[in-house]
């Protein structure tokens, strides 16, 4: 897998997709003894930071290599069958009127792919390790930058770097937390993780990056092959420990007016739909069949089945609507008998043509949620339901 390595005498030998690259990491004099030497491949100020130095990782690679995408060109979902499954996961953008996938088959070997939708700068971002598929505006002080993949993890996390100030930023937050913009945190460009089929029926006319990236990698195939495990540890994580869930266990995680919430997949999996409230606001996680995990078998399509969820205030036109699954990748609201899909519209019924408000909420391995958000309630339940 890219972030498996082995040091002996000063040297790393990087295993990345089968190759064997030896890295010379000598000690700097003006890095922290507790720092990884690696920091010292960043020309920024290593002496501002919002964490402790420590607490970063060498994963392997060194700086760019895993390489971003900072050229992507994109394919029609007619084309893109000939490559992807149905049910292979993709990260799905509807932005100013613009509709992208990025599917994991391809971000599994790159981690970022800097782009533009709808006239904004994106970093379209997914970190293996923790699960976490998430976009940023890639904008700072007005200007566009791209990012690359430092090399370093913390909380076993994607640390990526701006190449305009080579700042570090933790992809799981997008918080600046090393370099001359430790501060700073990206705006996130929502977002969904669903199968290719769900995006194909839900945007017949989307875009999909295709896989002319100028890189060769063996696209479909799985480098990390058996990590979807909940029996196993993360891989280079020493952080906190948080005993309400295993810690690979998967969540749905939300985030809405500073509170934190998660949701096990155990229980979104079994109940397909749960309502509940966030900060006064009534929302509602749907968990429909269709997708696979990334990360489980060698060939993603063959993968075990993990589904693909949402999450949306269920309020429209003033009236808080619930909602029931109806068996076939849809739900129903109770009140209008209107059909909805996976990413929130209407398709049929009264309401045909709606849709719910999205909420910021990602699929996430739980004790990555749980380092960052450690003050997360988690859902459980009521008694006989």
């Amino acid at each position: 897998m890219p972030y498996l390595s082995h040091f002996f005498r000063g040297v790393v030998v990087v295993g990345l997709w089968g190759l064997a690259v030896a890295l010379p990491l000598q000690a700097q004099p003006d890095l922290p003894p507790e720092a990884p030497s690696a920091l010292a491949q960043f020309d920024t100020d290593l002496s501002t930071a919002s964490i402790d130095l420590a607490t970063l990782r060498h994963g392997g690679p060194s700086k760019d290599g895993i390489p971003s995408i900072d050229e992507p060109s994109f394919v029609s979902i007619a084309a893109a069958r000939n490559w992807i499954a149905p049910t292979e996961p993709v990260i799905a953008i509807e932005h100013n009127g613009t509709v992208k996938a990025y599917p994991l088959q391809i971000l599994t070997y790159h981690e970022i792919v800097n782009d533009t939708i709808g006239g904004t700068p994106v970093a379209v971002t997914f970190c293996p390790l923790c699960y976490s598929a998430i976009a940023f505006e890639r904008t700072l002080e007005g200007e566009p930058t791209t990012f690359g993949v430092s090399g370093l993890l913390r909380n076993s996390d994607l640390v990526m770097y701006d190449r305009r100030t080579e700042t570090l930023w933790q992809q799981f937050t997008g918080e600046a937390i090393v370099g001359d913009r430790t501060g700073d945190e990206l705006a996130v460009v929502p977002s969904q993780l669903i199968s290719f089929q769900q995006f194909a029926n839900n945007y017949p006319d989307g875009q999909v990056l295709s896989r002319d990236t100028g890189y060769d990698r063996p696209y479909g195939r799985n480098p990390y092959a058996g990590y979807d495990d909940i029996t196993k540890s993360p891989f280079a994580y020493d952080g906190p420990t948080d005993d309400r869930l295993p810690p690979k266990a998967k969540v749905v995680a939300v985030s809405l007016d500073g509170t934190y919430k998660a949701y096990p997949h155990r229980t979104t999996q079994k109940k397909r739909v749960l309502h509940d409230t966030i900060a006064t606001r009534p929302i509602v996680v749907f968990h429909a069949p269709g997708a696979v995990s990334a990360l489980d078998a060698r060939q993603i399509q063959r993968s075990k089945a993990v589904g693909s969820t949402g999450v949306f205030d269920r309020r429209v036109d003033g009236r808080t609507l619930r909602f029931r699954y109806l068996d076939n990748g849809r739900f129903e609201d109770t009140s209008t008998g209107s059909v909805w899909t996976i990413t929130g519209t209407a398709v049929k019924g009264p309401l045909k043509g709606t849709e719910l408000t999205r909420l910021s909420h990602g699929d996430y391995f739980a004790f990555a949620w749980f380092a960052f958000r450690p003050d997360t309630r988690l859902y459980a339940p009521a008694a006989g339901s």
